[in-house]
This record gives C-alpha cells, structure tokens and sequence, in this order.
C-alpha cells in the first residue's frame, strides 16, 4: 500500500501483478505495460529476469529507497490511474484503462461516493482484506478506506478459521469476500464457527464470481442481514449492487444499477424486455480500453456506445439483474443452451463438494456434453472420497433437467482457481479437446 500511495500521489500509471502468474504470464504483462520502473520481491525474482524496465527495484529495500526523500508532496503531485491486468481465463491478460492520471489530489469518482454511502464507510470502519491486492476490489476498497481515515487488516493469504479470529481480533467492521471463500467458512466444524464474537461485524461484501443461492442463504442465517453483494468488473464500465434485504425480496440478483443504465440485448443487438435473457450491457458509465488490444475494445461496445464484459443475464419488471453465465461458458449440446452455473450451484450444495466447475467437452453426436470437475471438501480426500461419480450425477439429476447434469465427473485435490474468486476452466477444458478425435 505504501508503493501504491506513492505511485497515486505522483499522478502515475501503476500496474500490479499477480504473484500466482508463472514466469511467461509475468514476462507477458512486463513486456506489454510499458511500465519504466520495476518493484520486485526477491521470492519472485526469477520470474522478471531480463524485465525491460530502465529501474528496476527490490520491494522489500523500500524503507531504504525513500530515507532521503523529503515528507512533503512533490510539486505536480496528481492522481494516478490503475492500469490493472484482467485475470487471463482465456489467452494473454490485458491491460485495462479506465481513467486517467493527473487529476487534482482529492478528486473521486461519482461510485466511490456512492459506495461511502451505500456501506456506511466513515473514518471509524475497520476492514478486514481477505483477498490479494493485485486485484481489482481489494485494491480499490484498501483505497477507499484509507482515503476515509478507515483501518485496513490485510490477510496475506485466506484462511477461514483465521478471518473469524481477525474479525474478534480487531473488531472488523467491514469486510469482503469472494464466494468460495463463503464455502470454506460454512465448512468449518460448528464449534469453531460459533467460538469466535463476530458482533462488531457490520458490513460483508462480496462480488467476483456468483454465489449459488443456498450458500448465501446459509451465510445469511449465520451473519444476519449484513451480506451485500455488488456486480461489475475491472472494466469499471458500470455497476449494480443489492442490499441483504432487496435480495430476500429478489433472490438470486445482483441488485439494480448505481453507475450506468442497464440494457439486455439479444445477438442481432435488439433489446429485450423484462424476463428475457442476453448479453448484459451498461451505457452512461466510464469508457474503458484494453491496452494495445483496439479489435478487443471494439468488441465490447455496440454502435450505441454500450459496453458489456460478457456475461449473460435478465432484468425483472423491477430492474434487479439476474446472471445467469459468461457467454464463453455456454454449453451447447445437440443444439441446447446449457448454462454451468446451474449445475455448479447444484454441486457446490453437495456437503462433501467445496468447489465445481462444469464445461463442455466434444462428444461425436451431439457436438459438446456436460462434464464436472469437483474439489472435494476439507477433510475429504480423493482416494477416499466416500461420493463416488454416479452418485453426484443422480444428485444433480434429482434436482435439474437430465439433459444439464453431468456425464462424466473428473475429481481433483484443488481446482485451478484464482484467489479472487475466478475460475481458470480453460485449463480443465485444453485436454479433452486437445486429445486426437480417435482418444476421445
């Protein structure tokens, strides 16, 4: 934070990177950002060598670097921008500008005024960080609290039973959170759940990846009416957020816009009216561009000026979104739209399952079927897994159309998920269609 603070007073460009990123994905982002000054920790050294930046500076010296510089802002001091790198699920990351630097200290946009409000964010909050700050949310929420006076606990690696002792510790008033992590905290032993005083705890965010309905309703009935949930994306190009009680009233939803209007729109471009599902798109917000990427900024805007990241959802008569996937996770099979959300909420209910993804592998007749991969849950290992394979497909079958269960069900120590929530399933997917048609 004290590097950010820095680059963010001096009107600077900054790019975090993900330590999770293997040396190719480093050399990627250090080669593309055209960043001229490198802060690198020793642990991950290796992974910059023959970095092209003119200066380049070992993090850890920096209490060393700074001992002769003068207390006082340097003259043109300004606000930076964040250029931040999107999470790589499909081909290279990104590069991801939203603003611009230079604007005069102090200034915020219109959403960090609304989030103030809308979370009670005041110089008394304390915020307990639970995921990397190379990310996105971390990153802008760590901002936000500091710029109110607010404390910020900083976890540098989640660990459930730990974030509920944090909370009793320093009496945490705010925190975020991602949905596999809910999973993880429901699947703690009862007793420790109930050992630590969460009573000072006031407002738990979440956001990231979607939250199957049964496991925020169990978070719900353990916290109370304190879990908000809020949807956008790096892009910043729009938001919508629901409080704890709006989506008691409208379950599933990601809430109602605070930053931009909110359109559904079919594949010719056509918008659709309430019920219907399309490509979610925001007009009105902030333009963003991916860096040195034009043909993918273009593929985000319509001949309107809307823009979208993605992802396939619904309005209802009241304008609550309602998600239902990315489109690039569309399964089609024999011509039907499957959606692996469904089937992962399903899973992911599963007491013995802590994590789930299902893709489309090739199937010679009807084009894609549905396959699953499962994390099982603490406690639980593969080699004694005691639910085998037919017995989570019937469980899904019992509880969702045949024709969108699994037929097939891989099981793994951990899925390749990233700390912040998403999900990498190219890496599940490459094998089965990478394999010689005859192997399949």
């Amino acid at each position: 934070m004290a590097v950010f603070w820095a680059t963010q007073l001096a009107g600077l460009y900054y790019t975090p990177i993900s330590i999770q990123y293997q040396r190719a994905e480093v050399q990627h982002i250090l080669q593309d950002c055209d960043a001229r000054v490198l802060l690198v920790g020793g642990a991950h050294a290796d992974k910059s060598a023959g970095a092209p930046q003119t200066l380049i500076f070992d993090i850890n010296q920096w209490p060393e670097i700074i001992a002769g510089e003068p207390e006082s802002l340097i003259e043109d001091a300004a606000e930076g921008a964040e250029m931040l790198y999107s999470s790589g699920t499909t081909g290279n990351p990104k590069g991801v500008r939203a603003t611009q630097p230079g604007a005069a200290l102090g200034t915020v946009s219109d959403l960090f005024k609304k989030r103030l409000k809308l979370h009670g964010i005041d110089g008394d909050a304390v915020y307990l960080s639970t995921a990397p700050l190379y990310h996105s949310a971390p990153l802008r929420y760590n901002a936000m609290m500091h710029r109110s006076g607010a404390t910020s606990v900083i976890m540098p690696r989640f660990d459930a039973e730990l974030s509920l002792k944090l909370i009793e510790q320093h009496a945490i008033t705010h925190s975020q959170w991602v949905p596999t992590m809910f999973v993880r905290l429901l699947r703690l032993p009862e007793a420790v759940r109930e050992a630590y005083n969460l009573s000072s705890h006031k407002v738990a965010v979440h956001a990231a990846a979607p939250c199957p309905e049964g496991i925020k309703r169990q978070m719900l009935n353990w916290w109370g009416p304190i879990v908000y949930e809020y949807y956008s994306g790096t892009e910043g190009n729009g938001q919508t957020a629901i409080s704890p009680e709006e989506w008691l009233a409208h379950p599933r939803s990601v809430g109602r816009p605070v930053l931009g209007e909110l359109h559904i729109l079919d594949e010719v471009g056509r918008e659709l009216p309430p019920g219907q599902a399309g490509r979610v798109y925001f007009s009105g917000g902030p333009r963003f561009e991916y860096y040195k990427d034009p043909e993918k900024t273009a593929e985000a805007y319509n001949d309107r000026g809307w823009s979208t990241l993605g992802d396939i959802g619904h309005v209802d008569e009241e304008g609550y979104l309602y998600l239902t996937d990315r489109a690039s996770h569309m399964i089609i099979s024999g011509g039907v739209n499957i959606y692996p959300r469904e089937v992962e909420d399903v899973l992911v209910s599963h007491p013995e399952i802590q994590d789930a993804a299902v893709f489309g592998i090739p199937n010679a007749e009807f084009g894609e079927e549905v396959k699953a991969a499962v994390e099982l849950a603490t406690g639980f290992e593969c080699s004694t897994a005691e639910i085998t394979e037919q017995q989570l497909i019937d469980y899904c079958r019992d509880r969702l159309a045949h024709l969108k269960c699994p037929k097939s069900i891989d099981f793994h120590d951990a899925l390749p998920r990233h700390q912040t929530g998403k999900l990498y399933k190219e890496v599940l997917k490459r094998p089965y269609w990478e394999m010689p048609e005859q192997s399949r």
